[in-house]
């Protein structure tokens, strides 16, 4: 089974009418994700490539039965198209959008955790989630994501997610579902939850992980991973080169008083069992070989 979409999930998207999210909502209808509604309170009544268009999420989602909105609009308005997903009865939010303040993402991530822990939230700033040839939500290339599994990827990289999935392609290696959680200092979904899911998911049966530098959410993984993941893992962790105190690339990505190196991250995942590779290639190599030896 896929983790958090299959092929019957609804999505609403909120942001539809614009440019990005008119074009990646039409590729991922292209790709077979039922894309049921967009919202735009002005628009209402209106549709874009044949896509209706409501007025609230709350009348999408009593007229299509979505459960699974995506979020493109522009990041002032995100904390509030976050409440307005999940308040309308949504149970699964990606939210692509980047540059969202991190005080918003903190405000909306513990009134959710509060108000409505039934919710998902995936992202912000994040490539979003695809299980490949059932569903694919956000701006990940369907063509480079080869179904039937048996591993689930999860990443805090854009451009590592799509590296991964395509190094296991080139190796004939489906993939269950992979999960691209973004790098903003307060994610909605962590590698905890992602690794949490793989383990329950009987159609998983290994693991890649992409990391990079900043914070101490590849630690607390590999803790994770050693005391309640039986899957074998294999992973990556970007920024072995990074010089201390540089913020490199997003903001979760920063290092600082010797911690969040990714010398001590890979050292942490070697000590919990997963197999590390020095470079992307290394890791698809890795999970090559787990997957002969399943």
């Amino acid at each position: 089974m896929a983790i958090f979409v299959d092929e019957n999930t609804k999505v609403i998207y909120q942001g539809l009418t614009g440019r990005q999210g008119s074009y990646y909502g039409g590729l991922n209808a292209e790709y077979g994700t039922q894309v049921v509604a967009g919202t735009h309170p002005k628009k209402a009544g209106t549709d874009v490539n044949g896509v209706p268009i409501y007025a609230s999420v709350a009348e999408a989602v009593e007229a299509t039965g979505a459960t699974a909105s995506c979020i493109f609009i522009p990041a002032p308005g995100v904390k509030d198209a976050v409440m307005e997903a999940a308040e309308g009865g949504i149970k699964f939010i990606v939210a692509i959008t980047e540059g969202v303040p991190a005080h918003d993402e903190a405000w909306f991530f513990n009134k959710l955790k509060r108000d409505h822990p039934d919710v998902q939230l995936l992202g912000p700033n994040c490539p979003g989630i695809i299980s490949p040839g059932k569903c694919n939500i956000g701006i990940t290339a369907g063509h480079i994501a080869k179904p039937g599994g048996p591993v689930g990827i999860v990443s805090r990289s854009g451009t590592l997610t799509y590296q991964a999935l395509y190094e296991l392609q080139q190796k004939d290696i489906g993939v269950t579902t992979c999960v691209g959680i973004g790098g903003d200092p307060v994610p909605g979904t962590s590698f905890i939850d992602c690794l949490a899911a793989f383990e329950a998911d009987p159609e998983t049966k290994a693991i890649m992980m992409i990391g990079e530098i900043g914070g101490s959410a590849e630690e607390e993984a590999a803790e994770f991973i050693k005391n309640n993941v039986s899957k074998p893992v294999s992973s990556y962790v970007a920024g072995v080169t990074a010089p201390p105190g540089k913020k490199m690339g997003h903001a979760g990505a920063i290092v600082s008083g010797g911690k969040g190196t990714a010398d001590a991250k890979m050292e942490a995942l070697r000590d919990a069992g997963v197999k590390v590779g020095l470079n992307p290639t290394e890791a698809g190599e890795l999970m090559a070989e787990i997957v002969a030896g399943l």
